[in-house]
């Protein structure tokens, strides 16, 4: 992947990339991948699944350090309860390759709403 990086792009508001983007990606992406073979392995697989991801970068001891991931997804599952998509897409959270690099080290919430 090309870009620019920068202190500015990654601290302040300059336009550009940082790694906080790219690691939110790489969870967003892994997340979409790992809910839709979850949801389609529960015989209920889905005709959309969309996902944004998002780090907060914080002061730890003085050191920037990512505190956070947030997850918001959006799937659009027929013939499934509210009840067991949530039980799907929180085991999701905690299994996707992505999330368990970060578990641990990093607090990742997540946001899933079932659509129709």
């Amino acid at each position: 992947m090309n870009g620019s990086y920068t202190a500015a792009s990654r601290f302040e508001n300059d336009p550009g990339l940082n790694p906080e983007d790219l690691l939110a990606a790489a969870e967003a992406s892994c997340y979409s991948m790992a809910l839709s073979a979850a949801l389609d392995k529960n015989g209920t697989p889905p005709t959309t699944v969309e996902t944004t991801a998002r780090c907060t970068v914080e002061k730890v001891n003085g050191a920037n350090t990512i505190t956070t991931m947030e997850i918001d997804t959006r799937a659009d599952v027929p013939n499934i309860d509210d009840a067991t998509f949530q039980t799907i897409a929180a085991a999701t959270r905690d299994g996707c390759p992505v999330s368990r690099a970060l578990k641990g080290n990093v607090d990742i919430r997540l946001t899933a709403t079932l659509g129709r």
